[in-house]
């Protein structure tokens, strides 16, 4: 099993940044890849980063893509989402997900593991 706990989200103004963070506990070997997802009010929940657990390859989606970095600290378990120039359509529940299956992928069905989500609220 695989424990994720984020933190880190807030109330920022539009243009401004935040860092949200995902700690990662128990079979953390068994990860092959780290994701941040997000869902907004009223919509699906939508993919936003990811990042191999070993190599550290990212990827983004195009509408993050220059604004949002992802990275993970393995020593530390950790993962972590710089966001930047954030916009009021930014705003949602962020949360962070793991997953065993080799191969990259950004559809939720291929994450095995979540954590409770963090509230990002970008103000214009």
């Amino acid at each position: 099993q695989v424990q994720l706990v984020e933190s880190g989200g807030g109330l920022v103004q539009a243009g401004g940044s935040l860092r949200v963070s995902c700690a990662v506990a128990g079979r953390t070997l068994s990860i092959y890849a780290m994701g941040w997802f997000r869902q907004a009010p009223g919509k699906e929940r939508e993919f936003v980063a990811r990042i191999t657990r070993r190599g550290g390859t990212s990827y983004y989606a195009d509408s993050v893509k220059g604004r949002f970095t992802i990275s993970r600290d393995n020593a530390k378990n950790m993962v972590y989402l710089q966001m930047n120039s954030l916009q009021p359509e930014d705003t949602a529940v962020y949360y962070c997900a793991a997953s065993t299956n080799l191969g990259l992928t950004t559809s939720s069905n291929d994450y095995n593991y979540w954590g409770q989500g963090t509230q990002v609220t970008v103000s214009s």
